[in-house]
């Protein structure tokens, strides 16, 4: 069987996953125990716990350029540098992620340059998978307030048995539950520009339910696109349409109707390849079937997950961690390409999936290689 992608064998990124619980915050050191898909679906791997607390506010950026002095130095005072405006509608890239911390412990390890300038200087999804209604809203809007006009990426990952009790289980306990739960998180999305990669797997990956139970999380799903866009309508959602190797375009496609992906109330469109490994030509082709075989409005886009796809999946079907991946494309707004929307750093590179470390923690030779090293 052709192998699926999955999200985060291990529960992106702080580019990373928000886990501080009601009770007292902080980060969620245990990681759940890999097991074996018997469909040999990749599973996904806990992203980043990030923090509640917003980043530390970056130093000045100085310019390259001195100031010249005026005419009677001894009167007139120096020129400030002007401070370097982010390029509006760009990716934001937060502060705080595993990565990161890695980077700042480890300033003499000779792998540090190469990591820090291909994987922790580049913007990534923050994730948040623990379900703790009481501190959500606190939790989104310290990452969607820090953007400034930069945009965030942002990835509510709580649906009830998601990844179908495989090694990133857990989620809200009923769609009731998760229902209250969105609404919290979408009360924290601010009135500026968002992209929410709603749900990673919840529709590829619901063979495991049965046909009321599908039918029951789409019905959430279609709510959820509706409760979050109506919050904030400048969110851009988008909704799990798998990859190019797993379901049939058309299948996913009538999945995704069913969850309100083709309602421009509830989507903006689709996102494949989180997690994986299919290169960006395929993502993109496929993507654009599944959004003409999902009809809608034409405006209607998708985003590519393109973290670990420069050399493409692996040919004997391997997901976790396999050896010899590259980085994609970085991640950016302008793709160039009809109806992509996005090339975006959903899984971050260098959090392993359980193979080459613990599920969702980072893992620096792992990292080093994909960057090349």
């Amino acid at each position: 069987m052709v192998a699926a992608a999955s999200v985060v064998a291990a529960v992106g990124t702080v580019t990373g996953m928000v886990s501080a619980l009601d009770e007292g915050g902080g980060k969620d050191r245990a990681r759940p125990k890999v097991t074996k898909s018997p469909t040999l679906e990749p599973l996904p791997a806990v992203p980043t716990p990030s923090v509640s607390k917003p980043p530390a506010k970056p130093s000045p950026v100085k310019s390259s350029a001195a100031p010249k002095p005026g005419p009677k130095p001894s009167t007139q005072r120096p020129k400030k540098p002007r401070p370097v405006t982010p390029k509006a509608n760009s990716l934001y890239r937060h502060g705080e992620s595993q990565v990161l911390d890695w980077v700042r412990a480890n300033r003499g390890d000779p792998r540090r340059p190469l990591i820090e300038s291909r994987i922790a200087d580049r913007p990534a999804a923050v994730w948040f998978a623990e379900y703790a209604p009481g501190t959500i809203t606190s939790r989104v809007r310290a990452v969607t307030s820090s953007a400034g006009s930069r945009v965030p990426v942002v990835v509510p990952y709580a649906i009830p048995d998601r990844d179908c009790g495989g090694a990133s289980q857990g989620g809200a306990p009923d769609l009731a539950a998760y229902d209250a739960w969105i609404g919290k998180f979408a009360a924290g999305l601010g009135s500026g520009e968002v992209i929410v990669i709603l749900e990673p797997d919840a529709i590829a990956l619901s063979e495991c339910l049965s046909a009321k139970q599908r039918t029951a999380r789409y019905a959430s799903l279609a709510r959820a696109g509706r409760t979050l866009k109506s919050a904030n309508p400048k969110a851009r959602v988008y909704y799990d349409a798998g990859h190019s190797g797993w379901n049939a375009a058309a299948k996913q496609a009538g999945r995704l109707r069913a969850a309100g992906a083709a309602s421009p109330a509830s989507s903006d469109g689709v996102f494949t390849n989180v997690s994986n490994f299919h290169r960006t030509d395929d993502e993109a082709a496929y993507a654009r079937e599944v959004l003409s075989a999902l009809g809608g409005p034409p405006g209607l886009g998708a985003v590519i997950d393109t973290s670990r796809n420069g050399n493409g999946a692996p040919a004997d079907g391997e997901w976790c961690d396999p050896a010899g991946r590259r980085l994609g494309p970085s991640p950016t707004l302008r793709t160039g390409r009809a109806r992509v929307d996005a090339y975006l750093w959903i899984k971050l590179p260098g959090e392993s999936d359980g193979c080459k470390g613990a599920p969702g923690t980072f893992t620096p030779g792992y990292a080093y290689d994909l960057a090349g090293g």
